[in-house]
């Protein structure tokens, strides 16, 4: 046996990895306070001379601690789970791109999970980040008015966070945890206003479904204006909150609203469907019919013409969200985020 504090001798064994046993006994401690001193524990703490010698001894003997261990010995793993209702939709993208790189910032990896817009996948996700014993949770994306489905997440976050875990949101307040929101009415008012500004008075709309928070708080906030201009829209027509709900509501929209000299939609990607429908009937866009969309996703770079929307920082949301999930203090705060019209060749002035 080799003394304590060499190495020991050359042999087949050498080739496989150190374990913490081999460390423990290279230190002259128990298994269970060189588990402590590597692993760490939310219950006991060992001292630091006595951990400086075991960490000493990891190191002579080259041990790589084991990821599941210290989960089970901190209770959580260096990860944050990221939970969003579309990643090909870039508004969520750009969201998951603020968390990461707010994430990078506290060295912990980020785990995507994407619910197509289904709350039971969303639900589950919850449980299973809880199985894996995730740091954090943050949830993207507009709320349904949907009572049972919204209790039944909230009853599952509850859970979570009594095990150690923490919450944020980004979307609506309604779940009891910290949550960054967009005020969707206050812009979407901005942005009708905007669009009477440059003399539009006949409007087709594209709501999005009926029971999604943020298209029914984009859509009161846009209907709103214009009833305090005395206007009021050719049509509004509910659709999918996606680029392929917006292209396939638009032929329903010519027909209730052959008139309208615009198209809001609730979102760009909806407004970039419609937009393309449009095309695809033979319409000249701008000149036939103008389109106005809501977030500024960054895909609008590359479209022709440049679409009209009101801007969310959507990187900078992810960013604040990150930190109020990793908040242990256990306080419920809200974050509220403005958007900003901006005006282009999509709406040209009447």
């Amino acid at each position: 046996m080799s003394p304590r504090g060499a190495r020991p001798s050359s042999s087949a064994s050498d080739e496989r990895a150190a374990t913490l046993s081999q460390v423990a006994h290279e230190a002259g401690v128990s298994l269970a306070t060189a588990s402590r001193a590597i692993n760490g524990s939310p219950d006991r703490v060992v001292g630091e001379d006595l951990r400086r010698r075991v960490l000493e001894a990891a190191a002579r003997l080259d041990y790589s601690p084991d990821a599941n261990a210290q989960a089970m010995a901190r209770g959580r793993t260096a990860t944050i789970g990221l939970i969003v209702h579309d990643i090909a939709d870039p508004y969520f993208s750009t969201i998951a791109a603020g968390v990461s790189a707010a994430a990078d910032e506290e060295h912990l990896a980020v785990t995507l999970a994407n619910t197509q817009h289904d709350p039971a996948r969303e639900l589950a996700f919850v449980r299973t980040l809880q199985q894996q014993r995730a740091r954090a949770i943050i949830l993207a994306g507009g709320r349904q008015d949907d009572a049972r489905a919204n209790e039944a997440l909230q009853a599952a976050l509850a859970g979570y966070q009594h095990r150690g875990g923490t919450v944020a949101l980004i979307g609506q307040p309604v779940l009891g945890v910290s949550t960054v929101r967009a005020d969707n009415g206050r812009g979407a008012a901005a942005l009708a206003n905007a669009l009477l500004d440059l003399g539009y008075r006949r409007f087709g709309i594209l709501s999005g479904p009926d029971r999604h928070l943020t298209a029914r708080e984009r859509l009161e906030g846009f209907i709103g204006a214009l009833d305090a201009a005395g206007v009021t829209p050719d049509a509004v027509v509910a659709s999918a909150f996606t680029r392929d709900g917006g292209h396939g509501a638009l032929a329903e929209l010519r027909e209730r609203a052959p008139e309208a000299e615009v198209v809001w939609a609730v979102n760009d990607v909806m407004a970039l469907g419609a937009m393309t429908a449009a095309r695809e009937a033979g319409l000249s866009v701008p000149d036939d019919l103008a389109f106005a969309g809501f977030d500024d996703i960054s895909t609008l770079r590359d479209v022709a013409p440049p679409l009209t929307t009101v801007h969310l920082p959507l990187e900078e949301m992810g960013r604040l969200a990150t930190p109020l999930a990793l908040d242990v203090d256990g306080g419920v705060r809200e974050v509220t985020v403005s958007g900003e019209v901006v005006v282009r060749a999509s709406t040209p002035r009447r």
